[in-house]
């Protein structure tokens, strides 16, 4: 079995594509063609991350693929932290179609100020989302890793997900590469923490990256973080900046040797308790 554990849906107005970087990738991206390109590479199955983070909205579309699209096996979805009212907000999802596909909440603090995750208001709505039996699942700059520790040594029962595996500087050589060692670390000591090599091809040289670009960074996080904490995600259809869908897949791969049972299906599984039970391939 294969799990992506991180694929969007987007169409061409989606404002975090209004940059001119992304009008490579600005056009609608659908379920068809997510089907078709699963279904090229043998992968079983896929969790859904929200794509706007404007309103709950998104994540109401998102439990709604889900719930005709038996290989959409869980959603990563957006609601606002900070509102009192955020038990009731997900609570109302949960109940939408599609709602016990809801496995985690997300959110894009590399948008957000330095300290955001030491805020009172974000540990309370983060608090709120593990007690519901959600993962929390963080989007950070480099500099932002030690509030991400801090924030996993005073929530210990919160499964914490790490998108990008902290978004290291790969583009910056050796000092990137030293950067990223330094502040991950306290990150991967918290048991609690998972991290997910998602969109590292993004991360480097669009046009000109290689499969040993990416090897430290891939290699150091197995083992700091061991493989069962360990999760691919294409980044599907971002990762069409820098490389076909084959290629993300196999820019992960490559570094363990193959198809390493726990990081491409197992520590998804475990982490956002999916069911696979039942699972039938994309077809």
């Amino acid at each position: 079995m294969i799990v992506d554990a991180h694929v969007q849906l987007w169409s061409a107005d989606n404002r975090r594509l209004a940059a001119a970087e992304y009008a490579p990738v600005r056009r609608d991206h659908g379920v068809g063609e997510l089907k078709a390109i699963l279904t090229e590479s043998d992968v079983d199955a896929c969790v859904l991350v929200e794509a706007a983070g404007v309103t709950s909205a998104d994540t109401t579309r998102c439990l709604e693929v889900a719930a005709w699209t038996p290989w959409v096996v869980g959603v990563v979805g957006w609601a606002p932290l900070a509102d009192p009212d955020l038990g009731e907000i997900l609570g109302k999802h949960r109940a939408e179609p599609g709602g016990q596909r809801l496995v985690a909440l997300h959110e894009r603090v590399y948008e957000l100020p330095e300290d955001y995750l030491d805020r009172p208001a974000a540990r309370a709505g983060l608090a709120t989302v593990a007690e519901l039996g959600l993962a929390v699942e963080l989007a950070v700059r480099v500099e932002q890793l030690p509030s991400v520790a801090r924030l996993a040594e005073a929530m210990p029962h919160a499964r914490i997900v790490l998108q990008q595996a902290g978004s290291p500087w790969v583009t910056g050589g050796v000092e990137g590469l030293t950067e990223w060692q330094r502040e991950i670390a306290p990150v991967a000591a918290c048991e609690n923490v998972r991290a997910k090599l998602s969109g590292l091809v993004t991360l480097a040289h669009w046009d000109r990256w290689s499969v040993d670009d990416l090897r430290p960074y891939v290699e150091h996080a197995a083992q700091v973080f061991g493989v069962r904490r360990l999760m691919f995600g294409s980044d599907w259809p971002m990762c069409r900046l820098a490389a076909t869908y084959p290629q993300a897949l196999r820019a992960i791969a490559w570094p363990f040797g193959g198809l390493h049972p726990d990081v491409f299906a197992a520590t998804a599984v475990s982490t956002y308790q999916l069911d696979v039970s039942e699972l039938a391939r994309p077809a």
